[in-house]
């Protein structure tokens, strides 16, 4: 999953539980749709990419950058990057956001469009929610 500096999900990718989540890194930049709002052409890519050690690896490191994506991601062995703690509390709560809904916190659905499709509806309640939240 991904999102911006907010909680706000823009793209997630379902795969089998033993998947390691630095292989859907690129996938998941790609996917990101055009972020509107602002005046003018609307954004295709964030400025940069937050992760933690889990993400570590040259050759993802290489392939943001050439998209123009600074990686702000720790390097296994080293300590901590300061500041990342406050900046990792937004993906602790959109996961415990997402968690709310029980049918996500385990999943029992064997089919993936049916897991896919939950996941898209919690995602524009959070959506929908924010979204409120920014009006008022």
């Amino acid at each position: 999953m991904i999102w911006d500096g907010r909680g706000t999900p823009l793209k997630v990718i379902t795969t089998a539980a033993n998947v390691n989540d630095v292989t859907q890194t690129l996938a998941l930049i790609d996917g990101i749709p055009p972020v509107t709002g602002r005046p003018g052409r609307p954004r295709r890519r964030p400025a940069s990419l937050l992760g933690d050690k889990g993400y570590d690896s040259n050759p993802n490191r290489r392939e943001l950058r050439r998209r123009r994506i600074l990686p702000v991601i720790s390097r296994k062995g080293t300590p901590h990057i300061k500041g990342l703690g406050k900046l990792r509390y937004v993906v602790e709560q959109t996961f415990a956001l997402l968690h709310q809904f029980k049918r996500l916190a385990v999943r029992w659905e064997r089919r993936t469009e049916f897991h896919d499709a939950f996941v898209s509806l919690a995602c524009s309640l959070i959506c929908w929610g924010r979204l409120k939240k920014t009006r008022s």
